[in-house]
């Protein structure tokens, strides 16, 4: 399974605009599938973006887990990815680089924020 940052975007905003620091119950988004969910979930528990329980069985078709809370690593990515401009800006900067690993995703959405406030 591919990774999906729109869908690493969606699932920081959905913890983090839920009105408690645990996840909410349940997450559900257009176009994406309870499989894709999970699954972003347990990589983005690897990326330590967000601490996760490990939902995964052997008859399972894809790893997963569930969402408990954000990280301050969580919290610090969203701080940059949170502004959709800013979003959709650094999307078409990564267009050149394919999927472009976390880190690169980290600079550019780091520069692009950094040149909205002139610096």
């Amino acid at each position: 399974m591919t990774r999906d940052m729109d869908l690493v975007r969606e699932i920081l905003l959905a913890m983090d605009s839920h009105e408690h620091g645990y996840a909410p119950q349940s997450m559900q988004f257009d176009g994406f599938t309870d499989e894709q969910i999970g699954y972003h979930v347990y990589i983005m528990g690897q990326a330590n973006l967000l601490e996760v329980a490990d939902a995964s069985s052997i008859d399972g078709s894809s790893p997963k887990a569930i969402p408990l809370s954000l990280t301050w690593a969580g919290h610090e990515f969203l701080a940059n990815a949170r502004e959709k401009s800013h979003w959709l800006q650094a999307k078409k900067m990564m267009q050149g680089a394919g999927q472009g690993s976390f880190q690169i995703w980290q600079a550019v959405l780091s520069k692009v924020v950094m040149n909205s406030l002139g610096l």
